[in-house]
């Protein structure tokens, strides 16, 4: 049986944290991210390594595939020691965090290494992971430090 492409949809805190744990490790180049904000959506296509195979059990080769990350209804973003400048530079994903601002708006912190934040404002939460093409191996599966 083919695999099929991953394709969620965040409308809750935690449908966003379901998100935010199959884009564990993925990487996202600086060119591949952009702001529209006269359609209010935020974009950015990353490679995703996938951790639903690795933790089927079943022994694979490591693969990872190009996703895009898509906020809908977006009001605002910015961004924190992050130089849009270089679009050849990457960065490596940790997380997505939400808050309720004191407005009661969404803010959502796309968290990378290095204390690299992108903060994407929004009146709700409306947001999509969709896997696309295919798959391709990767030598190297991430590794985490334990405490």
């Amino acid at each position: 049986m083919e695999p099929r492409n991953l394709k969620l949809i965040a409308r809750t805190e935690e449908d966003l944290r379901v998100v935010s744990a199959h884009l564990q490790d993925s990487i996202a180049s600086i060119a591949d991210i952009a702001n529209l904000k006269k359609n209010k959506i935020f974009l950015m296509q990353l490679s995703r390594f996938m951790w639903e195979d690795v933790e089927k059990g079943v022994f694979r080769k490591n693969k990872r595939i190009r996703t895009i990350l898509k906020f809908e209804n977006v009001m605002n973003v910015l961004s924190r020691n992050i130089n849009q400048s270089k679009k050849d530079k990457f960065l490596d994903f940790l997380a997505i965090e939400t808050n309720i601002t004191p407005d009661k708006n969404y803010e959502m912190k796309i968290i990378f290494a290095g204390d690299a934040i992108i903060r994407v404002i929004s009146e709700v939460i409306e947001v999509t992971l969709d896997d696309q093409g295919e798959a391709w191996d990767t030598k190297n599966k991430p590794k985490h430090n334990s405490i």
